[in-house]
């Protein structure tokens, strides 16, 4: 929270395929690491319109043993200071390191990351934003009570569009990437104003 108040601007990714390119190989080092075209500058305009951006990632390379935690954390402060050199900010990362086998509570589609981050910051998930590439993070969005779930066209994002069509699951908006998804959230959000078009409260 802040001054007491919920945050209403949070912004919510994925990060294979929304961040980054993805890879059916997983993603085990900072050399595999590779930003998609426009995620840095998307990530500085969101930074630069004061929104908050927390990460929600599937992680089970961590539980199939391709990478440790560890290394997972050495990844994650490389991507997010190259973030911060380009004038952006992660403000954290909720990854879930188990197998889907594993039937935890913090693997996407379910909510559990998106709770976790609530929770710790104080977040109005009425007005919080998810954008993905996949059918999970749809749902995860959805099932976590977020205001709008996005769908990126990069990564699996294209076959995710296929895939929405035979389930009763739609997401808000479909952008071509994440700097295009950035450009409709700045719009929805007009500073001073929440997600529901009503004027914020004045600190």
């Amino acid at each position: 929270m802040i001054n007491g108040r919920p945050q209403r601007r949070v912004v919510f990714l994925d990060r294979d395929g929304v961040i980054n390119r993805d890879s059916p190989a997983y993603i085990k080092s900072w050399a595999e690491f590779e930003f998609l075209p426009g995620s840095l500058r998307a990530l500085a305009n969101l930074t630069a319109h004061g929104f908050s951006v927390i990460i929600i990632t599937n992680q089970s390379a961590v539980g199939r043993g391709l990478i440790s935690a560890a290394g997972l954390e050495r990844m994650h402060r490389r991507m997010c200071a190259a973030v911060a050199a380009h004038g952006g900010r992660v403000r954290d990362i909720f990854f879930c390191p188990h197998r889907p086998a594993n039937r935890c509570r913090c693997r996407k589609p379910k909510p559990g990351l998106i709770l976790r981050a609530r929770q710790i910051y104080g977040i109005d998930l009425a007005t919080a934003v998810m954008v993905g590439d996949s059918v999970k993070d749809i749902a995860c969005a959805r099932n976590a009570g977020c205001r709008y779930a996005l769908l990126v066209q990069t990564g699996n994002g294209r076959r995710t569009q296929r895939d929405l069509q035979g389930l009763n699951l739609s997401p808000d908006h479909v952008s071509s990437d994440l700097l295009q998804a950035a450009e409709w959230i700045i719009r929805r959000f007009p500073a001073g104003r929440t997600a529901l078009g009503t004027q914020a409260a004045s600190p």
